[in-house]
């Protein structure tokens, strides 16, 4: 009588939990679903300067922070004609991503002229449903001389 107890009670503690362990492991699938379409945007407008492939990652809102790039779709294709026209080699490469939530930041090594140092980008994306809905970022260019001996990569 008592491992009947025992079983039900564990039956019970099981099925009360498993929600919260699925809802976590729905979290950090949707986390993991939100890095892989930053990066595949990523790639697409700053390497493969396509603007369909970009455009399908976008939600039906982007909002822009970076001053110099307008909001929305129209914006995303005007950086990309942008690159092609001035920077048709430039290549960047994701460091780091991070995810939280329903953002993700990567860490970039950007070199817009293949012999220069570049730049070392933090891009922060905010997405909705997979969707990127927002966008921040901070750029600094390599310097020729560091004052230590660490990268900045």
């Amino acid at each position: 009588m008592i491992s009947k107890w025992i079983a039900a009670f564990a039956f019970v503690a099981l099925a009360l939990t498993a929600p919260q362990a699925q809802a976590q492991m729905s979290d950090a699938a949707k986390m993991e679903r939100n890095k892989k379409n930053v990066v595949e945007f990523y790639n697409a407008v700053l390497n493969e300067k396509d603007f369909e492939k970009a455009s399908k990652y976008v939600g039906a809102t982007y909002i822009q922070h970076n001053p110099i790039g307008a909001d929305g779709l129209e914006g995303i294709k005007g950086f990309i004609n942008f690159l092609k026209a001035k920077f048709p080699n430039n290549k960047s490469e994701i460091k780091r991503v991070f995810a939280d939530g329903n953002y993700v930041i990567v860490h970039v090594h950007a070199v817009r002229e293949p012999g220069t140092k570049g730049q070392a980008i933090i891009d922060i994306f905010r997405l909705e449903n997979g969707k990127i809905v927002e966008h921040w970022d901070v750029v600094q260019d390599v310097p020729e001389q560091a004052l230590n001996n660490n990268t900045m990569f």
